[in-house]
């Protein structure tokens, strides 16, 4: 797939620290690889959802709808991948996939594309809007605490699909709204609009079809209610750990983080690779089956020397720290 054009585009910041031809191979896509993520969460989801329609108890039914969450959360991580032109080199059929992975989930990827750039390109900066949800941190336990336990209540889920939405956000520090679909193509803004309706209307008749054959409270506690409440969660908790208590900003070696940590907790919390966040920012033209590579290759040629790469219990204790102390 040829460079995105202006205003589509993604920067990579780093891009002549790598040699070119590392980079070049590095970022080359692999319509296997992808398509096989695609299938782990399409079979994980189906398997889940048939043992809880198999035996329908409460001690059944619990675990499967927060993993089922799990794996929901890994699909909008696969539609990240997407909005970044990553999944697969034809347009066509990565808009197709990331829009799927974002659609079934009430998401609009092509509306998150034109969001999600502006944190990129602007990481901390006044026209990021992602600092609303993961700056200020540290602010204390229970403060974070609190915020996750409303997450899992579903009382901040409307927020969420707000900002998926394009909705403009509040910057905390200037108080000024941002309206994230004027740093884009026309091309995109127009894409954003057309997919936002074609969400609705799916999600419209999925319900009236659940209605419909019987299946809507089956359908409301296996997916919409994780979506309202263990994504939620998820969203939050991986962000702040990505970028939450940061203290330098004037790099994505400080401003981003990396975290290490066991298989089973990036299969839950950080899928597809994405806890190698640090590395995704610096080089955006890397598909997540590669971005463990690429962080050996910046390890390698000293990239990573006094950068946010921690063990995730590290970073657990930052983001759940007291509040600093006001400067004087």
């Amino acid at each position: 797939m040829s460079d995105p054009v202006r205003g589509e585009e993604f920067k990579d910041d780093y891009r002549k620290a790598l040699p070119a031809e590392l980079v070049r191979r590095l970022s080359a896509q692999s319509a296997w690889q992808s398509a096989w993520s695609l299938m782990q969460e399409a079979l994980a989801i189906t398997l889940l959802a048939a043992i809880a329609l198999h035996w329908w108890t409460t001690a059944v039914v619990i675990p499967c709808l927060l993993l089922i969450g799990t794996r929901q959360h890994a699909l909008f991580v696969l539609a990240h991948d997407a909005a970044h032109y990553r999944l697969f080199e034809s347009r066509a059929w990565n808009d197709l996939a990331g829009r799927a992975c974002a659609m079934v989930q009430g998401l609009s990827m092509r509306t998150y594309r034109v969001v999600h750039r502006l944190h990129h390109n602007n990481l901390y900066g006044p026209a990021d809007p992602d600092t609303a949800l993961h700056g200020g941190y540290p602010r204390g336990a229970a403060y974070l605490a609190r915020k996750l336990l409303k997450d899992l209540c579903g009382f901040t889920a409307w927020k969420t699909y707000a900002y998926f939405f394009g909705a403009p956000a509040l910057n905390t520090e200037t108080n000024v709204a941002l309206r994230p679909l004027n740093d884009t193509s026309e091309r995109l803004r127009a894409e954003a609009r057309a997919d936002r309706r074609v969400v609705i209307a799916f999600h419209a008749l999925a319900l009236a079809l659940a209605a419909w054959s019987g299946w809507l409270l089956e359908y409301l506690v296996l997916w919409v209610l994780p979506l309202l409440t263990v994504v939620q969660a998820l969203l939050r908790l991986r962000a702040i750990a990505e970028h939450g208590a940061a203290t330098d900003f004037s790099s994505p070696l400080t401003a981003a983080r990396t975290n290490l940590c066991h298989p089973l907790v990036e299969w839950l919390l950080f899928p597809h690779r994405v806890n190698y966040h640090i590395e995704h920012h610096l080089y955006a033209s890397v598909p997540h089956y590669r971005l463990p590579e690429l962080h050996r290759e910046m390890v390698k040629h000293g990239m990573l020397e006094g950068a946010e790469v921690l063990p995730f219990g590290a970073t657990l204790r930052k983001i759940f720290a007291a509040r600093r102390p006001a400067a004087t």
